[in-house]
């Protein structure tokens, strides 16, 4: 099985006033194509750094980040943001959905950056919301959507461009049980037969007990 992502030695340090906060310490991380893998830990834990790491949002003060086999730990600005936009789609627990666009221009924004006609942008998204069950709604605005669709119209999003990982934090935080578990029901189905490599940071053992693998972080080190 190939590694679509291999992080060696991250450490990352932030400045809190006149204090340096160690939130990385020397992580070593990996993921294995076609895996669904849960990263734990409480507040403070260095998770959110690696989630923002992993997600390209973020770069280490030290270490190598392989994606896909190429080294992003040193890229900046615009290269980040092109291998983000291609590779990797995100999941809130806040959905993030812009409240004056319909779900389905929700769902075709990130095509807008690839340069991708406003025709063919609408209709894969709208092909993308029918394939997470929500297609019916695809003029609907978020405000006129429950939070259990309003998460699958940002789990579309999040798959639009075709992206070989996901990247989802507290995906069911903002759901009550029965949603929230629709919500990894389908995330289960999505990597199972779209063989999508997904990330989920979660409190929620529940949740992290669904996944192939949990990985557990504390005080910026991974402990298991």
């Amino acid at each position: 099985m190939s590694t679509i992502i291999d992080m060696q030695n991250i450490r990352k340090t932030y400045q809190v006033g006149q204090h340096h906060v160690e939130a990385l310490k020397g992580v070593a991380f990996h993921v294995n194509k076609g895996e669904l893998v849960s990263i734990m830990g409480s507040s403070g834990s260095g998770k959110s750094t690696l989630m923002n790491i992993i997600g390209l949002l973020d770069h280490p003060d030290t270490g190598t980040y392989l994606l896909n086999g190429r080294d992003v730990s040193k890229l900046t600005g615009d290269d980040l943001a092109m291998i983000r936009n291609q590779t990797i789609g995100f999941v809130f627990q806040s959905f993030f959905l812009l409240p004056r666009l319909s779900a389905v221009q929700n769902v075709a924004l990130p095509l807008l950056y690839r340069g991708i006609s406003s025709k063919e942008r609408l209709a894969t998204a709208k092909a993308m919301l029918t394939k997470v069950g929500v297609g019916d709604y695809a003029e609907h605005r978020p405000s006129e959507l429950s939070g259990g669709q309003q998460q699958r119209v940002a789990i579309a999003r999040s798959l639009v461009g075709n992206p070989s990982i996901i990247l989802a934090d507290e995906p069911t935080g903002a759901l009550d049980s029965k949603i929230g578990q629709d919500v990894m029901d389908l995330f289960k189905h999505l990597n199972r037969e779209e063989g999508v490599s997904m990330i989920i940071i979660t409190h929620d053992p529940h949740v992290a007990e669904q996944c192939q693998r949990i990985v557990k972080i504390q005080d910026g080190n991974i402990i298991s």
